[in-house]
């Protein structure tokens, strides 16, 4: 058996050493096919066989690749085994690609997980750009995540918001810490059910958006590292390590589990049942379109399933991880939170808790949000794939090279931000004196290349609306009701998680201690307490938080 098994990994690697060295000889080849040597992106010292692998290993991926970019400059070739990738770190390279050359760039690169995906065509994020994506964002900018739908389900946002303090007071009732990215994660995941497809996790009769999430963060995990064996090239198929078995399985149950929903919903729409006295829910409006005859691509129910995926994925963590931060980041600048709830109180006054409307009176809360996605945007890169040969800046790229670009690296740039690395929300004030002062509030669609927290052009980010609005409304919400401690009077631990995920996590848990200075629910309480004293009412609101708190 152990001969076997010897024999068979010998062979794996045989296969590895012949595909890389097919590969290198091709690239020599083609580069001297006109008689002329092209000019390819400078590369740092490789190693046979591994290329540059060796470089990406041992820190977060975020501070990896800015130190190359750093070291080495804002236009790399990198070759990670049978894998290889232009990293641009630059926002004239970036403009370059995302704007003057959009159009050959405008597609995504396949990676090993879509061979395990039954969603493989039908997504949004990675499909090639023609007209079923065409279509998918055109109705994601007018029906799905448009202003007048996102409006519809400010009560939804309010609520669950209001479910995130409620945890938050018991916790300091108690004098207990928590883990803040929890609750967080959470609130993003019951917005994103409650809007989609009306579930959430406190719905007393159905534990499916505990399974979504559950099942989200397995597929997460999962692809990261299918997305990692691309180094492997060929031998990535064989599904060594078996992430792609686990990913096939956890999108298996994924389908069936939204499958249920879909056919709930189109029992309710044939009735006319309402649910909770809401409008139309995201699974309405696609369920609506599928059914339309006179639609421009017909939707199948594979297509309706891929995009609630690819909704889960870039929603949830993303923004609750950027609300870490942003909470991270003001517990360690005092000043900042000092400033920004004086502000917020100027606004809003003692006797209310902030609304999303409040958010446009509210400057220093835009810039401390705005601030935080620079420093840690909710995702590291952007990956774009040439569908033509062309030369950037004087550089060759063949027809499908897979380009990175460095969205961390260039918003750290020196040459374009003042102290780069520190946390200055005041650059982003009217009366800064930064290089990049006065960009508008909702100016994050990626016309301003040196600070792309949510991409740029026709795909950029179609959800940045409804992320900012829950980033600026619970983060001015968390400064206006709380103080936070962490133990023993330290500074929270601002490094960054290893490894290759598409979001900046914290390499540690936000453990933190909330302390009530402002509580929203006291109003309600002392009424019913003066009408009758030790009231039921008051007992049921301490169970209701206890049973949160164990939740």
């Amino acid at each position: 058996m152990d001969g076997v098994l010897y024999n068979y990994v010998s062979l794996l690697f045989v296969l590895f050493i012949c595909s890389y060295i097919v590969k290198t000889i091709t690239k020599k080849l083609f580069s001297y096919r006109t008689g002329v040597r092209v000019q390819h992106p400078p590369s740092p010292p490789a190693l046979p066989i591994i290329g540059h692998l060796h470089l990406l290993v041992g820190s977060s991926f975020s501070k990896t690749i800015h130190s190359l970019a750093t070291r080495h400059g804002p236009v790399l070739q990198l070759y990670m085994g049978a894998s290889t990738c232009i990293l641009v770190s630059s926002a004239d390279f970036a403009k370059e690609i995302l704007k003057t050359q959009e159009l050959n760039f405008v597609s995504r690169p396949e990676f090993a997980y879509s061979n395990y995906s039954i969603y493989f065509g039908s997504d949004f994020t990675f499909a090639p750009y023609g007209t079923h994506w065409r279509f998918l964002k055109k109705l994601c900018m007018t029906r799905l995540l448009s202003t007048s739908q996102l409006n519809q389900f400010i009560p939804i946002r309010e609520q669950e918001i209001m479910k995130l303090l409620e945890y938050l007071i018991s916790v300091s009732r108690e004098e207990e810490s928590c883990d803040l990215g929890t609750p967080l994660t959470t609130l993003m995941n019951n917005v994103i059910c409650r809007t989609a497809m009306s579930t959430s996790l406190s719905d007393n009769n159905t534990d499916e958006a505990k399974k979504i999430k559950e099942l989200v963060e397995e597929m997460q995990v999962a692809g990261e590292m299918l997305c990692v064996g691309d180094i492997l090239g060929p031998l990535g198929k064989f599904d060594l390590l078996g992430y792609g078995r686990k990913l096939k399985k956890a999108i298996g149950k994924f389908d069936q589990l939204v499958e249920n929903i879909m056919k709930k919903h189109e029992d309710q729409n044939e009735t006319g049942e309402i649910r909770s006295g809401q409008g139309k829910d995201l699974m309405d409006v696609l369920l609506e379109t599928s059914n339309d005859p006179s639609a421009e691509v017909k939707l199948t129910r594979k297509d309706v399933k891929a995009f609630f995926l690819d909704l889960f994925f870039a929603g949830t963590n993303t923004s609750s991880v950027a609300m870490k931060w942003a909470i991270a980041e003001l517990i360690n600048h005092p000043q900042v939170y000092k400033k920004l709830r004086q502000e917020i109180q100027s606004v809003v006054g003692h006797s209310r808790l902030i609304k999303e409307s409040d958010v446009q009176n509210l400057p220093y809360l835009q810039a401390v949000v705005k601030e935080t996605l620079r420093l840690h945007p909710p995702t590291i890169t952007t990956i774009r794939q040439s569908s033509e040969d062309c030369k950037i800046n004087g550089f060759y790229l063949m027809a499908k090279s897979r380009v990175i670009i460095n969205l961390y690296s260039i918003m750290r740039d020196p040459s374009n931000w003042n102290n780069p690395d520190e946390f200055i929300p005041e650059r982003f004030m009217a009366n800064s004196d930064d290089l990049n002062s006065n960009l508008d509030f909702m100016e994050m669609k990626g016309q301003n290349f040196d600070y792309l927290p949510f991409g740029s052009g026709r795909r950029a980010c179609p959800g940045a609306s409804l992320a900012l609005t829950m980033i600026h409304a619970t983060v001015g919400a968390l400064v206006q009701c709380f103080d936070w401690k962490v133990k023993d009077g330290e500074l929270v631990d601002m490094r960054e998680a290893s490894g290759f995920g598409i979001s900046m996590e914290m390499a540690n848990p936000l453990v933190c201690y909330p302390v009530t200075k402002f509580n929203p629910f006291k109003k309600v309480t002392d009424a019913v307490d003066g009408a009758a004293g030790m009231s039921t009412t008051k007992q049921n609101h301490d169970c209701k938080n206890q049973e949160i708190k164990s939740n």
